[in-house]
């Protein structure tokens, strides 16, 4: 019997959008063919230092070639080039939640309180009750804010999530 399964490991990614000098550490450099349309260059590349190269490598690097557009993905240290529409289909985006939430997620899984509690408790900090229900700037209750946040909320409980900056 086939079973699904999904990715759980977060990984570290970045668009190319022609403007970076660098990706992960590793020099872009043009690739010489040129664009009809543009001038600017078709590809670009980045070489990695092979630490452990194959027996039938002849080179100490390795060359990844990519277009702007492509996501360029270190997972588990390995770099990975993945055309747009592809890693949409593939990878989510972590939640980003504010300090506040991230905070009262981790005190709740440490005293070992269920998702739904976590969620519902009425010991919520009030940062965390205003950030999910009211609408910004008001007092104002905002029931489609509350769902959103809610199921953002779980998704941050069960994937993982980023720390939304300081404003």
């Amino acid at each position: 019997m086939t079973k699904i399964y999904r990715k759980t490991a977060a990984i570290k990614a970045e668009q190319f959008d022609g403007s970076q000098a660098s990706l992960f550490g590793y020099e872009v450099m043009p690739d010489s063919l040129l664009d009809a349309l543009t001038g600017e260059p078709a590809y670009y590349s980045i070489l990695i230092d092979d630490f452990e190269p194959e027996p039938d490598d002849f080179e100490d690097d390795n060359e990844v070639s990519f277009e702007i557009g492509d996501w360029i993905v270190n997972e588990t240290d390995e770099i990975e080039v993945i055309a747009d529409d592809v890693f949409k289909q593939t990878y989510a985006e972590l939640p980003v939640i504010p300090k506040a939430v991230a905070d009262w997620i981790e005190k709740c899984k440490h005293d070992g309180t269920s998702v739904g509690d976590m969620l519902c408790s009425e010991r919520r900090p009030e940062k965390m009750r205003d950030w999910m229900a009211l609408t910004p700037g008001t007092y104002e209750f905002n029931q489609r804010r509350y769902r959103e946040h809610q199921e953002l909320v779980a998704r941050a409980w069960l994937d993982g999530y980023q720390v939304e900056e300081d404003k």
